[in-house]
């Protein structure tokens, strides 16, 4: 009864009703183009998602690890995913460096020191892992990849739903880029999931508009060579 009303006010109303249309064509608007993006952006970057065996046909600089929160000063079940296939394609013949980026924007919350701790209790050498403290977005991750880090080409690790704009990203900021899914060790709830990529649909519009122009980072910095030590970018002392 209440939407018979309302369509009856809208129709005797003109102005209303222009408001209505211009409002209803502007929703559908938005609509599409938030659809194309996402499709352009999965399909882009589907042709470069691989398996941890494809590794042994490549040769990159290294495996780049996406932080993705701490339970207390421990990764959290969806950063563990990542970091148990980051150490997989660690150990093949394509890299011998890892890349932690994450979020380390106060003494407190440091992401990227529980993930090279997390790296080096499962075998890997110190020397090769390398702590990106100022990766605060997935976009800035991937530019300072490039720039502070000198990479030319890397093999992303982070969840499917993710993987699709990081690789596109980093593909559009010029960087040989592969990406491998971390999924399935771990059980979330549908919430989680239907959130997850709620918002996930929304970054690929954000990040889409800035690899048009290419803002820069957060923080940039002195140049640290992933050919060079790992312990370059330690911030700690035992």
């Amino acid at each position: 009864m209440k939407k018979c009303k309302l369509l009856s006010c809208i129709n005797k109303n003109p102005k209303i009703k222009k408001i209505f249309v211009v409002l209803l064509i502007f929703t559908l608007l938005c609509t599409l183009v938030y659809s194309a993006i996402n499709i352009y952006i999965i399909a882009y970057a589907s042709q470069y998602i691989i398996t941890t065996e494809d590794c042994d046909n490549l040769n990159v600089d290294c495996a780049m690890v996406l932080g993705a929160g701490l339970f207390d000063d421990y990764p959290s079940h969806m950063l563990q995913e990542r970091l148990n296939i980051g150490l997989s394609v660690y150990n093949t013949n394509c890299t011998n460096r890892l890349l932690m980026t994450g979020d380390h924007g106060t003494v407190e919350y440091d992401e990227v020191n529980a993930m090279k701790d997390y790296a080096i209790n499962a075998g890997a050498i110190p020397d090769e892992v390398f702590m990106d403290h100022a990766g605060f977005s997935t976009y800035e991750s991937m530019y300072r990849a490039r720039d502070v880090f000198d990479v030319n080409s890397v093999i992303i690790v982070t969840q499917k739903y993710h993987l699709y704009r990081a690789v596109y990203n980093a593909r559009k900021l010029g960087l040989e880029a592969y990406g491998i899914a971390a999924d399935g060790q771990f059980n979330y709830s549908l919430p989680m999931d239907i959130y997850n990529n709620l918002r996930e649909s929304l970054a690929r519009c954000k990040d889409f508009v800035y690899c048009i122009y290419k803002p820069e980072p957060t923080y940039l910095g002195e140049v640290i060579p992933i050919s060079s030590s790992g312990v370059l970018t330690d911030d700690k002392k035992d």
